[in-house]
């Protein structure tokens, strides 16, 4: 082979052979230089490879491998993943990357940072998809048809037998008017107050929008429409009113579209017409009628200003007060509420060039409003009815589902438990007594004032069949049936029968925490002074003492003793039938007042309407019930000692069909035994004692009479087997403007000299219940078992009734004054006056504070809601649902 015949290529590698060699695979790339040739130092010293040049050599044999190992460290990093051993990346460019992240070719914290590129096109990709779901979401809504969902919707009310009592709403409550019917004081009043920008905006407040949506997703409180276009929306063309995002997205394009394509004047008009005014009233034809009693187009600027208030709420702006829904609500409160906004109103109005300052100065006060009640057909009792309905509605919403604001949207089917017959029956028979007896224009120092309420219960149900809370619930406007503050006096006698009957009287001889255990349950026949002027004991025998070390002296009606002298004892029954106060009195404290208090509770009363129980004249009725409450209460007795609640509605359905059934719950507050012999004793009132005049030819009738302190009030409570009937008479102050209410005497009221409960109370009672139980079958009461024990019998013969001083066939309590439950008035000083209450024997002195009857304690610190100079106690939580007054 011929020696210049090309040599294969040689290995790749690097070493000492090669730069020796100087082959083209040494790790430099490039041919090893000839010796002398480097342009090292060495050179210049003209040393080889083998002579004095070695240093040379070995300076080019560590370039070498330098250079090799610089070769060999840069394939091996790429061939490193990303993330190796420097943490830089691999891969492609960033060029060929949809999105560079993490960065390609950064290290540390930059490599996790994203560039400005990313940035903008990340946002700008976000408000790009935003500003599509917005126009698709804009396309694909229309404007909806008001006609078809701003119409009334009414609530109608049924009678218990299904017919059609009244349907509130209807023409009635909206009426549809053209903007040139509007005033433009009213258009510019609800711009300068709800939305000052309407002619400019598109629709929506962003802002406002942003600070609903920021409510609402951290649970705050929600937030509805903010602009007039959107609360437009929200009130004629959204059926789904709830708070909810999803709906109040909906409403923002609704609005916008509606801004974008309804003429303004055409918004403001369907604002105006659809939006709710308070008093059933929606729409500002219905609203200037149901304030004003004239057309939307006569309404002055202060009107205007006035009710572009009730737009914000008219349970709390409305000057007519809606105590039964809140009890915050008052009539001042509300006043002042109005009275404020509409200022600011038109303070507004003139700050934006909508009204002339000379016309802003005469609108300084609240114009002049009419009744909640112009609506004829809420007169009568249908209004009071209409109130109680809804006040059981509401109060109830736990179980009907229904709130204040859901009832007055409407659409609500609601039947009562109410009877017609026996409202008008009822109503038949407190007019033929009133009408007969009470002559304002012949007595006006006695009969003006004068008021009745009533009630009846179905004992087997608790469902109220008829009520009387007035003479016309579109003038007179407090519920009368309801609370209204009137002691209800010796009516509440039985409670303290019942309590004796089924705790029984706690052992004389025994500590306070043994007697509580040791009792005793009394007998019918159980003796106790009847004695006028009777020293209260404590159960152990002490007197009893107030505060300030003073006894307490009982009195009965007309300062009659009852019983035998000298000792005056009298049985229970005979003490009922007479209806004698210090026997009750004495009773309650040996049986305790705790258990008196739990008896009336257990019946049925409510614990707001019951004054404190630290006095001994609790027994007596210084509390307040309503007339719904003490029918209940009685019912209870009818029953056989089962309580149920009295209620008013039976049913409600609406468009998806019923969503309320009333249902009876039943508990037993006194045994068979106790209620029975409580009903047995009352017999005996109606048969031979105060009640004769409520006696029912062919029927059993059990009830008791009630006269109060002062004679400020007096009633009559009874029931049949069937039915319990409370009649409550009162005089009182009904200017609701007045803030100084108070109960009236009622001495010489209708012609006579004092009113019992067994004079106008009873015959009312009479003349109703012959006709309410008229075709119904008689029944009896059931047969009592004995019960108890004979207390404090004595060997003498069995006591009869004998007056000490002058006896009078009915109660004639003597007039005295008794103290607020809420206020201790100081006993008069022996100085001052010689009482009985100090010791004196005469009658000269001391107030008769008690409430029963007309009987008292003589000592002042008797708590007696009747007084506090005269004032009414407010309508706590006494009242038929124990939320306040209740319609």
């Amino acid at each position: 082979m011929s020696e210049h015949r090309r040599k294969p290529p040689q290995p790749q590698e690097g070493g000492r052979a090669a730069a020796r060699r100087g082959q083209p695979g040494s790790p430099s790339g490039r041919r090893a230089a000839p010796r002398g040739a480097t342009g090292s130092p060495s050179d210049s010293n003209g040393s080889g490879f083998y002579g004095l040049g070695g240093e040379g050599a070995s300076s080019g044999r560590a370039e070498a491998r330098r250079a090799a190992q610089r070769s060999a460290g840069g394939r091996r990093r790429a061939a490193e993943p990303v993330g190796g051993r420097r943490g830089g990346p691999s891969g492609p460019p960033p060029g060929k990357r949809l999105i560079d992240y993490p960065r390609w070719g950064k290290d540390g914290w930059r490599r996790w940072t994203p560039s400005w590129k990313l940035v903008t096109g990340l946002f700008v990709a976000f408000f790009g998809s935003l500003v599509a779901a917005a126009g698709i979401g804009y396309a694909m809504v229309s404007v909806p048809d008001v006609d078809k969902t701003a119409e009334a919707q009414n609530n109608v009310y049924y009678w218990a037998d299904g017919s059609q009592m009244v349907a509130t709403g209807g023409e009635t409550n909206r009426q549809i008017v053209d903007l040139s019917q509007i005033p433009e004081a009213m258009r510019w009043a609800v711009i300068s107050q709800e939305n000052k920008t309407f002619y400019d905006d598109n629709g929506i407040d962003p802002k406002g929008i942003a600070r609903a949506v920021f409510n609402m997703a951290r649970g705050g409180q929600t937030q509805g429409g903010s602009t007039i276009t959107q609360q437009y929306v929200k009130n004629a063309m959204l059926n789904d009113q709830s708070q909810t995002v999803s709906r109040k997205v909906k409403e923002i394009f609704v609005a916008v579209k509606v801004g974008a394509e309804v003429d303004k004047d055409k918004i403001m008009a369907g604002y105006l017409n659809s939006a709710y005014y308070g008093r059933g009233a929606y729409g500002i034809q219905a609203a200037a009628r149901a304030y004003f009693n004239k057309p939307a187009l006569e309404l002055n600027p202060g009107e205007c200003a006035f009710l572009a208030a009730m737009l914000k709420g008219a349970t709390y702006y409305d000057p007519a007060g809606a105590r039964s829904i809140d009890p915050a609500a008052t009539a001042e409160a509300n006043a002042r509420r109005a009275l404020n906004q509409m200022q600011d109103t038109l303070d507004k109005m003139v700050e934006y060039k909508h009204l002339d300052l000379t016309e802003r100065v005469k609108h300084s006060q609240l114009p002049k409003w009419q009744n909640p009640r112009s609506n004829t057909a809420l007169s009568g009792q249908i209004g009071y009815l209409v109130d109680l309905a809804n006040s059981y509605v509401v109060t109830h919403s736990e179980e009907t589902g229904i709130t204040q604001d859901d009832l007055q949207r409407g659409g609500y089917s609601i039947r009562t438990t109410f009877d017609k017959s026996k409202v008008k029956e009822l109503e038949a028979a407190v007019t033929k007594v009133q009408k007969a007896n009470i002559k304002p224009e012949q007595r006006p120092e006695t009969d003006t004032h004068v008021q009745f309420g009533g009630a009846s219960v179905n004992p087997t149900s608790g469902a109220i069949e008829a009520i009387y809370g007035g003479a016309d619930a579109t003038k007179h406007f407090t519920n009368n049936s309801d609370q209204t503050g009137a002691q209800v006096g010796s009516t509440f006698k039985p409670f303290v029968l019942a309590a004796a009957m089924t705790w029984g009287v706690r052992d004389p001889d025994l500590g306070s925490s043994q007697a509580q255990d040791e009792r005793t349950v009394v007998s019918p026949k159980s003796l106790f002074s009847g004695e006028n002027k009777l020293k209260i004991r404590e159960y152990d025998g002490s007197v009893w003492k107030n505060e300030k070390g003073q006894e307490w002296l009982q009195t009965n009606d007309g300062q009659a003793s009852y019983g035998t002298p000298p000792k005056f004892k009298i049985d229970l029954r005979e003490a009922m039938r007479e209806s004698v106060n210090s026997a009750f009195v004495q009773l309650g404290m040996d049986v305790g007042l705790d258990k008196v208090r739990e008896a009336a509770l257990n019946a049925g009363l409510k614990k707001g309407s019951l004054t404190g129980s630290g006095f001994p004249s609790f027994s007596i009725g210084i509390s307040d019930p309503s007339a719904i409450r003490m029918a209940g209460a009685y019912a209870t007795f009818a029953a056989s000692g089962k309580q149920r609640e009295p209620y008013s509605v039976d049913q409600v359905s609406s468009k998806e069909g019923v969503i309320y059934k009333h249902k009876t719950v039943t508990n037993q507050a006194f045994t068979a035994k106790v209620a029975d012999n409580v009903t047995d004793i009352l017999k005996t009132v109606v048969e031979d004692g105060t009640g004769t005049a409520a006696q029912l030819r062919g029927r059993e009738v059990a009830g008791k009479t009630g006269t109060t302190d002062g004679n400020k009030s007096a009633w009559f409570v009874g029931y049949t087997p069937q039915l319990a009937t409370a009649i409550t008479m009162f005089r009182m102050d009904d200017d609701e403007t007045n803030k100084n209410r108070s109960f009236l005497e009622m001495f010489g009221t209708g012609g006579q000299k004092k009113i019992h409960g067994a004079s106008f109370p009873a015959e009312i009672w009479h003349d109703y219940m012959a006709e309410a139980m008229d075709g119904l079958p008689s029944k009896d009461f059931p047969t009592p078992e004995d019960i108890g024990e004979v207390l404090n019998e004595d060997p003498e013969p069995s006591p009869s009734p004998s007056v000490s001083e002058t006896e009078e066939e009915e109660e004639s309590p003597s007039p005295s004054p008794s103290p607020s439950k809420s206020e201790v008035k100081p006993s008069p000083s022996p100085s001052d006056t010689c009482t009985s209450f100090f010791g004196c024997d005469d009658e000269s002195g001391g107030s008769d504070n008690g409430g029963a009857d007309g009987g008292s304690g003589e000592t002042s610190p008797s708590p007696s809601p009747s007084e506090s100079e005269g004032s009414v106690r407010g309508n706590d939580s006494g009242g038929f649902f124990g939320g306040g007054q209740n319609g």
